[in-house]
């Protein structure tokens, strides 16, 4: 058990028979009245983000989690296939349980976490940046770039992302895992 002073970012909690981790919180003081905490909190289970108020000092349900590292082996009809790189236990995670898994390579590392007591996996992480080839690309026209235009790029995993108009077919292009966005070319 913990109460709202113990509050901090990245913290579990059992709230509304979910778990959710806490985003970003605020204690607030003010002038007239009693101390609260203002939270914004993100279910582990769903993604949906929720903000809440609590009054200082009430107690809240923490919950214990592990971070492990695994390694994407495959996807299939169950979902995606990961190897513990410890253990070299395998599990199968369904889609819905990772974000923008389209930008899964084979032998790439990913975070996933379980709750501690049960064993059971609850999301999983993946890294914020990815370097992948392009495999497909119209040509496009060099010095064409005062407006800012765009193109479609596929990339090696197969997913689809708007590149600048001098991005060439077999090039290595950094991805923004959380936004699926271009950020810039990489050397490989």
């Amino acid at each position: 058990m913990a109460n709202t002073s113990d509050i901090r970012n990245g913290m579990c909690i059992d709230y509304n028979n979910d778990i959710f981790v806490i985003v970003e919180f605020q204690h607030v003081k003010p002038g007239k009245g009693n101390a609260f905490v203002r939270t914004r909190l993100k279910s582990m289970t769903s993604g949906k983000v929720v903000e809440n108020t609590w009054v200082a000092g009430h107690t809240l349900n923490e919950v214990r989690v592990e971070r492990r590292k695994f390694q994407y082996l495959y996807k299939d009809e169950s979902g995606y296939n990961f190897m513990n790189t410890e253990t070299f236990d395998q599990i199968s995670l369904p889609e819905n349980m990772l974000e923008n898994g389209q930008f899964l390579k084979e032998g790439m590392e990913i975070e996933v976490i379980f709750h501690a007591e049960k064993d059971t996996p609850l999301t999983a992480e993946m890294p914020p940046h990815v370097i992948l080839e392009v495999t497909y690309t119209e040509p496009g026209a060099r010095g064409n770039t005062a407006t800012n235009a765009t193109k479609f790029a596929t990339l090696e995993t197969g997913a689809q992302v708007k590149v600048p108009l001098f991005i060439e077919q077999g090039e290595f292009l950094k991805i923004d895992t959380r936004t699926g966005d271009y950020l810039e070319r990489a050397k490989q």
